[in-house]
């Protein structure tokens, strides 16, 4: 292995994280051919709206459009420090015909925002195509363990029990509302068209002869060109860096609902009631050999950590740009953007990974459950006996005396739950112990936990799944 690989820092969303796919989206070869797209589309327009550009200029662009000269245009950079005229140059290298009208009348701004909205919006399409994949794999989880009866709770003490199944519609429902988010992104989504240093497009109503039609035209045709509905109304001479911040707001959203998933995992894993895949020959701990640590769940809560306090970073950048732009936000933007989509792509991927292998281990769950079922079947217990005949005040007294023992001896004692053997042998009751374990069937407690994730999953989920069908079956590849 080339000793140069390490020695010098690479980003671990490179080599850890993040997935090949988004890592390419982010890439300088995805950028740098997008905006070699942008001039075509921009020469192109131009000469439809009247300007003397040949078919020929456009064609020699078109030939040399992905292959793109690096070299070159590294060259040139370090002599003029400018990457956008670099490109231009090394661009007007391969095609000398059309040398004279690359970037005719644009700003930098034309290439470099148009192709960060661009890649913006595609890191958004795989992002959605993740996020609806997590959901089918919780969906999945989430049918077939809809009966399950579990502790529930609150405060994380033992409460009202549940269903593991509708546990895992919360974590799909978050994701659910993720989704819609991003849609709403997708869907709004817009270009800066070409607007001129300023955002006035002073240069492209010298170019068209002062015709206003045609510089608004501009705008639509490029926006077309590039599968676009339409561009900002207005602008500086960047798209509202509010993008940003809304952008990455939405994912925060996303890492709060994955984080919020892990961490009841590793709370169950704890629990030893449900835990992540754990592969065979994976050390858990190199002091503890019995270890199985709930690593993937860490890593999301860990990169979730890191997004949510990413997203501060474009909503300062928004807050402070002067008049119609400054630079203050690039070197902050292209860390910040990238590596929270870069970030969000490693924590939907182990969402995935995770859900995919979760381990149910229902005879602790059950021990758990009916641990702590005594105390919550006490009120159907002391109803059962009043329709008897029996007093109720003196009947919850009993009970009261009896619980408080009863969890005396789990905390201190043996840790066995004896309150109905002690109600079975308190004659006020007038209950024997095969009454007893019919009243403490798990099923009776769950309410209507499994109708809610059948109506959840019918009505909610699988429109959704409908949807993205075609977008399903996403492999996933968890590096370390």
């Amino acid at each position: 292995m080339n000793e140069s690989m390490h020695n010098t820092y690479e980003t671990p969303f490179s080599s850890r994280y993040a997935s090949e796919e988004m890592q390419y989206l982010f890439s300088p070869d995805n950028k740098f051919r997008t905006w070699r797209r942008l001039w075509i589309a921009l020469a192109e327009t131009e000469r439809e709206l009247g300007l003397p550009i040949t078919e020929e200029q456009i064609a020699e662009l078109k030939a040399h459009a992905d292959d793109i000269n690096y070299d070159v245009a590294a060259a040139r950079e370090k002599e003029v420090r400018h990457d956008v005229m670099a490109h231009v140059y090394a661009y007007g290298q391969q095609c000398p015909t059309a040398k004279g009208i690359i970037h005719l009348g644009a700003t930098s701004c034309y290439v470099g925002d148009n192709t960060d909205l661009i890649i913006l919006y595609d890191a958004l399409r795989l992002v959605l195509k993740k996020l609806v994949n997590a959901v089918a794999q919780l969906s999945r989880f989430a049918e077939e363990y809809r009966t399950l009866p579990t502790l529930a709770f609150t405060h994380f003490q033992p409460a009202q029990p549940t269903t593991v199944g509708k546990r895992a519609t919360l974590w799909i429902q978050e994701l659910l509302m993720d989704i819609e988010e991003v849609e709403y992104r997708l869907q709004n989504a817009k270009l800066l068209g070409c607007k001129g240093t300023t955002g006035t497009q002073a240069s492209f109503l010298e170019l068209f002869g002062g015709d206003h039609a045609k510089c608004r035209e501009l705008d639509r045709r490029i926006a077309e060109k590039m599968g676009y509905a339409s561009c900002f109304a207005v602008s500086g001479q960047t798209y509202p860096r509010k993008l940003d911040s809304a952008i990455l707001a939405t994912l925060s959203g996303i890492a709060q609902s994955a984080a919020k998933f892990s961490n009841d995992i590793r709370l169950l894993q704890h629990l030893k009631e449900i835990e992540e895949p754990f592969e065979k020959h994976q050390i858990g701990s190199s002091a503890m050999a019995y270890k199985r640590n709930p690593m993937r769940s860490e890593r999301i809560a860990s990169l979730a950590r890191y997004v949510v306090a990413d997203a501060l970073n474009p909503a300062m950048t928004a807050s402070t740009q002067w008049f119609e732009r400054t630079l203050d936000d690039s070197a902050n933007k292209r860390i910040s953007v990238s590596e929270a989509f870069l970030a969000v792509d490693a924590i939907l991927s182990l969402v995935i990974n995770v859900s995919q292998g979760l381990v149910v281990n229902t005879a602790v769950i059950d021990r758990d459950l009916r641990r702590e079922l005594p105390f919550m079947a006490t009120e159907n217990i002391m109803m059962d006996c009043v329709k008897r005949g029996g007093d109720r005040q003196e009947l919850h007294e009993r009970i009261r005396v009896h619980s408080m023992e009863a969890s005396r001896r789990v905390k201190q004692g043996d840790g066995i739950n004896d309150l109905m053997d002690r109600i079975a042998g308190d004659p006020a009751f007038g209950v024997t112990a095969e009454e007893l374990a019919g009243i403490l069937e798990p099923s009776r407690y769950v309410g209507r936990a499994p109708e809610q994730t059948a109506e959840f999953l019918a009505e909610e989920v699988q429109p959704v799944l409908d949807r993205y069908a075609d977008q399903l079956g996403v492999d996933v590849e968890i590096k370390v």
